[in-house]
């Protein structure tokens, strides 16, 4: 399969884009499934639902908030361009922003598993040999939640090679820039004669999403074996 430079372009732009989306969005999401695996607080329902929010809206909703906040007179997108000439809107560190918030959910929910797997005894026989909060994160919590966050990472990776939604209405359409598969295919679709275009991009992103995700239980699988064996 031969494919033209654009082509070539969009493809490459697209994994730029789920890679940064994911390394946006991992520790946050650790954070957050930690506190609603772990934590009792006032508004962990709320919290909960607000995660899950991007996983039930149309995506072009995600992406009209993101353009309400991050634009070049919203409230977070103002003060980022004034003060230190960030803009994300229009760019690809915006279509990274977008798809790294509608892929934060898949990520907290493959933590928030492994976490909950998680047998609180262990931490607490490091607990009484003297293991501090930290220690016993980084020595006993850590790895034996590593297979959901390994595999929530590669699923949002994959789930972001496909992100259509958010990325137009944020960063819109623009060849180089933000136009990922998805845009590039659904370009190709509204082009006359472009039908066998458009036929090769979805064939990349289909082997692409499939690869991802088979990965994904691989590793999950690998972890479990390993850690099993421990």
């Amino acid at each position: 399969m031969i494919l033209s430079g654009e082509e070539w372009q969009a493809v490459r732009l697209s994994l730029d884009v789920a890679t940064r989306s994911v390394l946006v969005s991992l520790i946050p999401a650790v954070a957050v499934a930690w506190a609603l695996a772990r934590g009792r607080f006032a508004g962990r329902m709320l919290l909960d639902t607000l995660v899950h929010v991007p996983l039930v809206v149309p995506p072009v909703v995600v992406g009209w908030g993101l353009l309400m906040l991050f634009g070049l007179r919203g409230p977070i997108g103002a003060p980022l361009y004034e003060w230190f000439g960030i803009r994300l809107v229009f760019t690809t560190g915006g279509a990274a922003l977008a798809t790294a918030v509608m892929s934060f959910p898949l990520i907290v929910r493959a933590v928030r598993l492994g976490l909950e797997n998680v047998d609180p005894g262990l931490e607490a026989a490091a607990a009484s040999l003297g293991a501090s909060p930290l220690d016993r994160f980084l020595t006993v919590t850590l790895p034996l939640m590593s297979p959901g966050i390994l595999a929530g990472a590669v699923t949002a990776f994959a789930a972001g090679l496909g992100e259509f939604g958010a990325v137009i209405t944020f960063a819109a359409n623009i060849p180089g820039e933000t136009q990922t598969l998805p845009l590039a295919i659904y370009t190709a679709t509204q082009t006359p004669g472009g039908e066998a275009v458009a036929g090769r991009l979805a064939l990349i992103s289909f082997t692409l999403a499939m690869l991802g995700l088979l990965l994904a239980e691989w590793i999950a699988r690998r972890m479990h074996m390993l850690l099993g064996r421990g």
